[in-house]
């Protein structure tokens, strides 16, 4: 019963703000979090086209010094950034995050979240920061293309989430230091085959992370965001000499966009599901075999962890390419 207070009237109006508000974190969130590449991309083209100017040179000069300066992982400012992002992006979209078996991970553990596919960015590992709570692991870091920390705000922003440049000897520390790390095997490379069409993963002589798990005796757990290929548009040029370059510097260039043209990505759901861990046996020197044989486990997982999964994710219709 609607009384002459206007009680019940107020309430429909704060339930109506509420979504509004929330819907504003959501994309202030994901602005913060991806904003930087076309930030960066403004700032360079307004310097260059306004170089002789004195404020452009000041601007140019700053930027460039955020190219260096120190990032503190564990800051104040940081940790609210980082939980602020890590709160709001995944409900942006939203992100569903499904286990095949939870209760088989070791809260203490040491694992090699291995996670497929790459798309434009692999931003569905938001939902497996160390600030959503989402993974089961007292500690845990996450492993990007070096580009990364050669960008401004952005390397500050992504190394708040727990983000380190991606090398041997980073992910060799991490895993010893009883890090559970989380990585994307096919890496930056899988742009040069990503189509929109189809979802494309590059693992057939990715070798080197099964490698680094078995010397850590770290358990390799594969998984896959199902719509992450969805939440951008792009375009990026063909031919080898394209090709060769990305290899070069470990980077694909290209263009992308999403929604109104800018940097938020499209609002299209996502679905990420991680599979059951593959033990392995410590080993300091593994041979050949023993890394090909785990290998060709991981890949097996995440072609099984695609078919099965695909109906519920909304991609029945969809085929997975392993390169």
């Amino acid at each position: 019963m609607v009384d002459s207070t206007g009680h019940d009237d107020e309430q429909v109006q704060l339930e109506d703000k509420e979504p509004t508000r929330r819907a504003i974190w959501c994309h202030l969130a994901l602005f913060l979090w991806l904003g930087g590449f076309h930030v960066n991309t403004v700032v360079a083209v307004v310097c260059l086209a306004n170089i002789r100017s004195a404020w452009a040179i000041t601007l140019l000069a700053v930027w460039i010094a955020l190219m260096f300066i120190p990032v503190q992982y564990e800051s104040t400012l940081g940790d609210f950034v980082a939980k602020f992002i890590s709160k709001y992006a995944p409900k942006y979209f939203p992100i569903t995050v499904v286990f095949e078996d939870k209760a088989s991970f070791d809260p203490n553990g040491c694992y090699v979240i291995a996670a497929e596919p790459h798309s434009v960015l692999p931003i569905g590992l938001i939902a497996l920061a160390p600030q959503s709570g989402f993974l089961p692991f007292t500690k845990l870091r996450a492993l990007a293309s070096t580009a990364v920390f050669w960008t401004p705000i952005v390397r500050h922003i992504w190394s708040w989430l727990g983000l380190v440049p991606v090398s041997r000897r980073n992910f060799s520390e991490l895993l010893e230091s009883g890090y559970s790390c989380v990585l994307v095997p096919g890496g930056v490379q899988e742009c040069l085959y990503m189509e929109s069409d189809r979802e494309v993963v590059f693992l057939k002589n990715r070798y080197g992370f099964v490698k680094v798990a078995i010397e850590a005796g770290a358990a390799v757990v594969p998984s896959f965001c199902f719509g992450q290929t969805n939440i951008y548009h792009w375009w990026k040029p063909s031919g080898e000499w394209y090709n060769q370059m990305s290899r070069k510097i470990r980077f694909t260039p290209l263009v992308f966009w999403g929604r109104f043209g800018g940097p938020v990505p499209f609002q299209k759901p996502m679905y990420y599901v991680v599979g059951k861990p593959i033990h392995v046996t410590k080993n300091p020197s593994p041979t050949r075999e023993e890394i090909a044989a785990v290998h060709g486990q991981f890949v097996k997982a995440v072609e099984e962890l695609f078919e099965k999964h695909k109906a519920a994710a909304g991609f029945k219709d969809t085929s997975l390419y392993v390169y």
